[in-house]
């Protein structure tokens, strides 16, 4: 008699592609490039949240886990990240899968697997819908309430080559398009008393969707340089705004700005037409209105040409020490300059998997242009990122090599804020305080409307215990960035924490998850608020939420890696993770 086969119980992920073919038949080029790119995502996604990818079949893929809590997050992590790429693109260029999830006995042959709980999963893919998850019944009651998402009954539903109906559960997810605002009211915002100005992301008017990325770059450069201006207030670009048709009037009232700068990028061939123009949002009136036609690699020539005019429009006047720093070079090399504008979104998701895609693409743009300051910044941030997050099996050398990428970036371009920044995040790492403050200074005086180096900032009054400090900062990093990152209201909480203001942490956090879910530091935070206040079951529920997110968190990896300068301040915090349950 042959011997049965093995078989063993397994949650399972299978993901298509929403109208493969369609998608294709308009873009076949275009479509391939991107699900290649959506897959690296997936299996990164995958083997980030302890899964493994059993095979690939065209455009669907097919992993199977250890627990239904790594399934799920891994599921609604990969929605989440396809979904903020498929934002900058026209719907019809959008690659959007459905994920099915089921948990069952699945047969196992040859690193394979085969049976009722494949195809189940392969069903309920089907009735997912694009960008969506469905799941089966067994894990909608496994999972229970250990995860931050809620759950529509689809009720009982016959498929395909299944005998007994399946029961399908729809999974809701807050996305970052619709941020709540519940936990934390923005104030009305005020004009600065000197020229402010708000730079929305240039549209692009190019019959190819792959030259989004260009067109952000476009914009984000325009930012970087005004932002070094000490007599201009300048906000963060505006990508909320981003494939909207706005009233700039409104713009204006929702940032707090009397300045819009927008404009147009048309690429075709190695011809670039550039079109900008300079709104007053109080009146609507045009001060100033310029269009473009120059080649390709004159892309970093027009960008100072349209700082220059946008800073005489307003009649700013440059001391010699800014004019330097405004036209500081950062790269000529356009294929480089491509690959690093891609960077910024991946490097600050808070997801291991994406740092490390942000620092091989780094690294690619360093092979393309070893001078180029910026790219050498984000390569020693991604190590950075590993020695904060609890990533790095050796954190000494991760700093080292973060060291080592800021001080070439710093040999090439001494004026980049951002390196100062990375610089202060080291040597906070490093446990050297007062160079970390003396670095954050320097930061902010090189980049005075640079909302970032302002949150760094904040973090050196966190880590230090200066509180009354770090709501200073971060409200200046909010008024900057109105359009915040999760980063900042976080901070809010981290700094009413450090008061003794246990329960005023809690909406500044709320507001931090509402704005990204999977945001660890949140959940941090929350825990021990809930834990001193005695609110045992939300101070736990906090805890599930962060383990959902890494699941090898524990208080040695808190404790070896955030660095508070007062060890009382960390022992604090320790017995509160530790009475809201973080393992040790």
């Amino acid at each position: 008699m042959q011997d049965r086969l093995p078989r063993k119980l397994a949650a399972i992920l299978y993901a298509d592609v929403a109208g493969y073919s369609r998608l294709t038949g308009d873009d076949e080029e275009g479509t391939h490039r991107r699900l290649s790119k959506y897959l690296d995502l997936i299996s990164d996604g995958v083997a980030e949240h302890h899964g493994r990818v059993v095979h690939y079949a065209g455009d669907a893929v097919l992993a199977d886990f250890g627990t239904v809590t790594e399934v799920l997050t891994c599921a609604t992590s990969i929605q989440r990240s396809l979904a903020s790429q498929n934002q900058k693109l026209p719907d019809e260029r959008k690659v959007q899968f459905r994920i099915g999830v089921n948990l069952g006995e699945v047969i196992v042959d040859r690193d394979d697997v085969y049976g009722d709980g494949v195809n189940v999963a392969a069903r309920l893919e089907a009735l997912a819908d694009p960008g969506g998850i469905c799941i089966s019944d067994a894990v909608r009651t496994a999972v229970g309430k250990k995860l931050n998402l809620s759950y529509e009954d689809m009720g009982e539903q016959q498929v395909k080559n299944i005998e007994e109906p399946v029961r399908a559960y729809r999974v809701t997810m807050e996305t970052q398009e619709k941020p709540k605002t519940s936990g934390l009211a923005k104030p009305e915002l005020e004009l600065p008393d000197k020229p402010s100005i708000a730079v929305l992301p240039f549209t692009n008017m190019s019959d190819d969707p792959e030259q989004e990325h260009f067109c952000d770059g476009v914009s984000e450069d325009i930012v970087t340089e005004l932002s070094k201006i000490s007599k201009l207030f300048v906000v963060a670009t505006t990508f909320a705004y981003k494939g909207r048709t706005v009233d700039v009037k409104q713009v204006g009232r929702e940032q707090g700005v009397r300045y819009v700068l927008e404009g147009s990028v048309r690429r075709g061939g190695d011809r670039l037409r550039i079109t900008a123009q300079l709104i007053d949002a109080t009146t609507g009136h045009h001060l100033w209105a310029q269009r473009y036609d120059r080649v390709v690699q004159d892309v970093f020539k027009l960008q100072d040409e349209i700082t220059r005019e946008v800073t005489s429009a307003l009649q700013v006047e440059l001391t010699e020490g800014e004019q330097a720093l405004l036209w500081a070079s950062g790269t000529q090399n356009l294929e480089a300059w491509e690959i690093v504008i891609q960077i910024p979104e991946l490097l600050y998701s808070h997801r291991k998997g994406n740092v490390l895609i942000s620092r091989r693409l780094a690294e690619q743009a360093l092979q393309l242009d070893k001078n180029y300051a910026t790219a050498w910044t984000m390569l020693g941030t991604s190590h950075w990122e590993e020695t904060f997050n609890g990533w790095s099996e050796n954190p000494d050398a991760s700093l080292k090599l973060a060291m080592d990428a800021a001080a070439h970036s710093q040999s090439i371009d001494p004026s980049n804020p951002n390196t100062y920044a990375l610089l202060t995040w080291i040597h906070l790492s490093l446990r050297k305080f007062d160079q970390a403050f003396d670095l954050a200074q320097k930061a902010m005086a090189l980049g005075p409307n640079n909302s970032f180096v302002v949150g760094v900032a904040s973090d050196v009054a966190l880590f230090c215990n200066r509180p009354h400090d770090m709501v200073v900062l971060t409200n200046k990093a909010m008024r900057l960035c109105p359009i915040y990152p999760a980063w900042y209201p976080s901070s809010l909480a981290w700094a009413y924490l450090l008061m003794n203001r246990s329960k005023d942490a809690i909406a500044p956090a709320q507001t931090s998850i509402d704005i990204d879910p999977d945001y660890p530091f949140n959940y941090m935070v929350l825990a021990i608020a809930f834990a001193e206040l005695e609110r045992e079951q939300e101070a736990h529920a906090a805890i599930e939420n962060l383990l959902r997110i890494d699941p090898t968190y524990s208080l040695r990896t808190f404790s070896e890696s955030q660095p508070f300068r007062d060890p009382e301040v960390l022992d604090r915090h320790i017995d509160g993770l530790r009475k809201a349950g973080l393992p040790e």
